[in-house]
């Protein structure tokens, strides 16, 4: 049901209201669809199966944009007071004090934060039972501009090592530029572990590509290579969750495809939409590999063996 100004949405057991429903979140333009709040809470409706997975359990930092992707952006980690108190909260430690980040358990809280104009979710790469122990690794291929070629082929290169230390790996696209190359852990190692160690793999890739690939976080020192860029993989650190919507023209999602698809010409960081990205998770691309989690320490004495 909906009456002026609202609708009301059933979430499991819950009713979530959505207010201003038509409010446009994402004028259209020349070669872009306009999208409203609406539009979004369908997508988070008909995407949740697929979304929740990557989701629960974890802190989220939420991007949010009250007047539509034009407007003013808020980068929002502590969870305000005014939110229901059935939405999970995870209180996190920080330097001086602690953070009381939102989870999202469930299909409400997904719809709320719709509501609440939270175009993306970044989530942790830990759970807050564990929180000091990650139990996802990120690679973020970042490229100077916008060469997809450059990107892929660092996918290429990636994969091909992560294959040599027998770590198997996930690959998304961000929905803005470039790909996330992703590893499941174990959950053993804390966050400085998992960080040395993908630096130490970001490394080894440049050092046999320095022309392409540098693992340089000052821009200036990057020139035209592509950035392998691991700062992630640290406490506090947030990554774009699988099908979240990016603050963009179109509504891109971040969306996660088989390592086939890396060679499909159609494929770019923006590929998928609002439109057709739950067709694309119907697929099913990363067919249970992230319950595989491993231990670093095989694949470390490996690439330590690699590097010589």
């Amino acid at each position: 049901m909906s009456h002026e100004g609202s609708r009301s949405v059933r979430a499991g057991r819950r009713s979530v209201e959505i207010r201003r429903p038509d409010k446009v979140l994402f004028p259209g333009g020349r070669d872009t669809e306009e999208y409203t709040k609406n539009d979004l809470v369908d997508y988070h409706r008909a995407v949740a199966p697929f979304m929740l997975p990557h989701l629960r359990g974890r802190p989220l930092m939420l991007d949010r944009r009250p007047d539509g992707i034009g407007g003013p952006a808020f980068m929002q980690k502590n969870t305000p007071d005014g939110y229901p108190d059935w939405i999970t909260r995870a209180e996190v430690a920080k330097e001086g004090g602690t953070v009381t980040h939102t989870v999202c358990d469930d299909t409400a809280t997904l719809l709320f934060l719709v509501d609440q104009a939270s175009i993306t979710l970044h989530r942790w790469l830990s759970r807050t039972d564990r929180i000091t122990r990650p139990d996802r690794l990120v690679f973020d291929l970042d490229p100077p501009g916008d060469d997809f070629g450059a990107v892929r082929e660092a996918a290429r290169l990636l994969g091909e090592l992560l294959d040599e230390l027998n770590l198997p790996s996930a690959l998304m696209t961000t929905g803005s530029r470039g790909l996330h190359v992703i590893v499941p852990l174990n959950g053993e190692s804390d966050f400085d572990d998992v960080r040395d160690f993908a630096r130490e793999v970001a490394d080894t890739l440049a050092d046999a590509n320095p022309d392409r690939l540098t693992t340089a976080a000052r821009k200036k020192d990057r020139g035209d290579r592509l950035y392998l860029d691991v700062q992630r993989n640290a406490y506090a650190q947030t990554a774009v969750a699988p099908y979240s919507v990016r603050a963009l023209p179109g509504a891109p999602v971040a969306t996660p495809v088989s390592w086939d698809e890396l060679d499909d010409p159609a494929l770019n960081a923006r590929r998928w939409t609002v439109a057709d990205a739950v067709e694309q998770a119907r697929t099913d691309p990363w067919a249970g590999l992230l319950r595989r989690g491993r231990a670093l320490g095989p694949a470390r004495r490996r690439l330590a063996v690699l590097r010589g």
